[in-house]
């Protein structure tokens, strides 16, 4: 079973938004957020194994992000219950809505409330998850 736990990088003094795997796969991971044109999805950015990579420079933008990870090798996914559109290949795509009329696949994402946090990283893991997710808080600057 895979989890994803969701903690701030208090180590880290820039903001953005990361995702970390700790597996021993390639993971391809793609995110959902809402801009001024409407819902975006976009994806595949590709996180190696036992590395990071960060998916949006810079100040949170949104309160809200939706994530969807996939195990390249092993099929293994991280999802949610947030359906929106994907495709098979690298893609941004504007609106959640009619996603196989408009040629585009449907995943389930997983919501992250970031709250008033400039900076979130989600770690996608191998193990159960913990009763209650990990976070951590950035002091105020």
């Amino acid at each position: 079973m895979f989890a994803a736990g969701s903690f701030l990088a208090p180590e880290k003094a820039h903001a953005d938004f990361r995702v970390c795997n700790t597996t021993q796969n390639l993971v391809g991971v793609a995110l959902g957020y809402r801009a001024k044109t409407g819902w975006i999805t976009e994806g595949w950015w590709h996180v190696n194994p036992s590395s990071c990579t960060t998916l949006v420079v810079g100040p949170l933008t949104s309160r809200y992000y939706y994530l969807y990870a996939e195990d390249a090798q092993s099929g293994g996914r991280w999802d949610g219950k947030v359906n929106m559109c994907v495709a098979e290949n690298q893609f941004k795509i504007t609106g959640i809505n009619d996603c196989f009329a408009r040629g585009f696949q449907r995943s389930g994402f997983q919501e992250y409330d970031t709250g008033e946090q400039t900076s979130w990283m989600v770690q996608l893991t191998e193990e159960t998850p913990p009763s209650s997710p990990i976070v951590t808080d950035t002091p105020p600057q």
